[in-house]
């Protein structure tokens, strides 16, 4: 049996392979130069595309910080100049009360003076109505804590129980919120 395995051993295709194992086993110094480089090269490669995606990251983080910067300047200017079109549409207001008060005192009357300032009441109202100041209702209404604010309290038989007798102070809404109830006098 020893005989038969050595033969086997011996025979041409194994010894076809053996060469070919010792071929490849024997390293020759051009392609293990060859294989550096290119190792070397695909490093390099690597190397370039994480520079590249570190100036990426670099480049988006300042962008940001440009942008927080610019959202906080929209923010505070937006605060400070948020009455501006209140205040432009007041002036029309102002100009007529200066003219009012620039009159001459002694052609005026007690009937053209109250003339004018009815019209500059109006003229003021409007502008207030238009931004959504509205006046809050209360005479004759049903006495509601969230808009009014009852001071005093009386009987009246004209009126039910939690009904609004008399307003002592207008009370306004701005859009949908209440910035000053309605100071009011209410049936008990």
């Amino acid at each position: 049996m020893n005989d038969e395995k050595m033969t086997q051993d011996v025979s041409p295709d194994n010894a076809a392979e053996e060469t070919t194992d010792k071929a490849e086993q024997t390293v020759d110094p051009a392609s293990e130069q060859a294989e550096q480089i290119d190792w070397q090269q695909e490093a390099e490669r690597w190397r370039a595309q994480a520079e590249e995606n570190n100036n990426r990251l670099l480049r988006a983080m300042a962008d940001m910080e440009n942008m927080r910067r610019r959202l906080r300047k929209e923010q505070e200017d937006l605060a400070k100049y948020a009455s501006q079109k209140v205040v432009e549409e007041l002036l029309p207001v102002l100009d007529n009360f200066e003219r009012a008060l620039s009159a001459d005192k002694e052609a005026m009357t007690v009937e053209s003076l109250l003339t004018g300032v009815d019209m500059v009441y109006r003229q003021m109202v409007q502008v207030f109505e238009k931004e959504g100041l509205a006046p809050i209702p209360a005479k004759g209404q049903p006495f509601d804590p969230h808009v009014h604010q009852a001071v005093m309290q009386t009987e009246d038989p004209e009126y039910g129980s939690g009904v609004v007798v008399e307003e002592l102070q207008k009370g306004y809404q701005f859009k949908d919120r209440v910035i000053r109830p309605a100071m009011v006098k209410v049936n008990a």
